[in-house]
C-alpha cells in the first residue's frame, strides 16, 4: 500500500531552489561504505533538473562522474543550461562541498519526446513474479536495507570468504522501495545504480568498492510510467571485466509488463 507520508526517499532527495545554485543535504538512509548511495546522490542531481523552471522535457540521459566521496551534511548544485533546441536540452550539474571543492560532476540530457514508430528488438526476461519470492536479509549497509530485493537468479553469496573461483556477475532481481512507492523518473534512476557490486557476486564477498561513473539511459516518459503504474522493476546485471581494480556493471530495468523503462551502464573501483 502506497502510504500518503513524505517517503523517505523524497526526504533524502530534496532540494531548495537558488538562483544557479541549489541546496541539498545527505541522508543517513542511504549512507553507503564512505559516503551516500551514488543512486541516491544521481537522483538529487535529477530532482534538481526537473523542478527547474527552464526545464522542459523528460530525461532522456543522465550521467554522473563521483569525483570524491560526498561528505555528510550539506552541499550545493551549480546547475546550468548548456544548450536548448526545439526537441531536446543540455545540462551540466557541480555539486560542491566545503567552499567549493567538486564532489560529483553530471551532465544531462532532457527531451521532448513526441510520438513515432515505436519497436522494442530487446526480450522481456520474464521471472517468477515478486510475491511469490522472498525478500533478500538485510545488510549493514544502510542503503540497501530501503529496498526489497527479491532475486531470480545470481543471489549473492556472501559472508562465507572469498571464492576459490570466479562466479558469473549476472542477476536477475526485482527491486522495489522496502515502503512502496510508484516507479517514476526519480526512482528509477537511483535503482539503476541499486544493483549490488558485480565484484561482490564474483568473490563472494564484500570488498571496497565505488562507482566512480554511471550513465543511465531512459526509455520512457512520465505518461509512459504513469501507465505502467508500477512499484517494482525487475533488474538484470552483468559484468564484462575485472581488471586492475576496475570493472563494468551493465544492467536493464524492465516494468512488469514487459516494457523496457532504462538502460545503465558504468565503471566502479575495487579493491580485491
Amino acid at each position: 500500500m502506497l502510504t500518503k507520508t513524505p517517503h523517505l526517499f523524497d526526504e533524502a532527495t530534496a532540494v531548495t531552489a537558488g538562483d544557479s545554485r541549489w541546496q541539498g543535504r545527505t541522508s543517513p538512509d542511504y549512507w553507503a561504505f564512505v559516503g551516500p548511495f551514488g543512486g541516491c546522490t544521481a537522483a538529487t542531481i535529477l530532482r534538481a533538473l526537473m523542478q527547474h523552471p527552464q526545464r522542459a522535457g523528460d530525461p532522456l540521459a543522465l550521467t554522473v562522474n563521483y569525483c570524491a566521496p560526498v561528505a555528510e551534511g550539506t552541499f550545493d548544485l551549480d546547475v546550468r543550461l548548456v544548450k536548448a533546441n526545439r526537441s531536446s536540452q543540455h545540462w551540466s550539474v557541480e555539486m560542491t562541498q566545503g567552499g567549493g571543492e567538486v564532489a560529483t560532476l553530471a551532465t544531462a540530457v532532457f527531451a521532448e519526446r513526441r510520438p513515432s514508430w515505436s519497436h522494442q528488438p530487446a526480450a522481456f526476461p520474464g521471472a517468477t513474479p515478486f510475491e511469490q519470492l522472498r525478500s533478500y536479509p538485510k545488510l549493514k549497509m544502510t542503503w540497501a536495507n530501503q529496498y526489497d530485493f527479491r532475486f531470480v537468479e545470481g543471489e549473492p553469496k556472501l559472508g562465507g570468504g572469498a571464492a576459490k573461483e570466479p562466479s558469473s556477475p549476472y542477476s536477475k532481481l526485482w527491486i522495489a522501495d522496502r515502503t512502496p512507492r510508484r516507479v517514476d523518473a526519480l526512482s528509477l534512476m537511483s535503482m539503476s545504480d541499486a544493483f549490488f557490486g558485480r565484484v561482490f557476486h564474483a568473490r563472494h564477498e564484500l570488498v571496497p568498492f565505488g562507482t566512480v561513473s554511471l550513465t543511465t539511459y531512459f526509455h520512457v516518459d512520465a505518461a509512459d510510467l504513469d501507465a505502467e503504474d508500477t512499484t517494482c522493476v525487475l533488474a538484470v546485471a552483468d559484468a564484462k571485466i575485472f581488471h586492475k581494480s576496475y570493472g563494468d556493471q551493465h544492467g536493464e530495468l524492465w516494468s512488469p509488463s514487459g516494457r523496457l523503462l532504462a538502460t545503465t551502464t558504468q565503471i566502479a573501483y575495487f579493491k580485491a
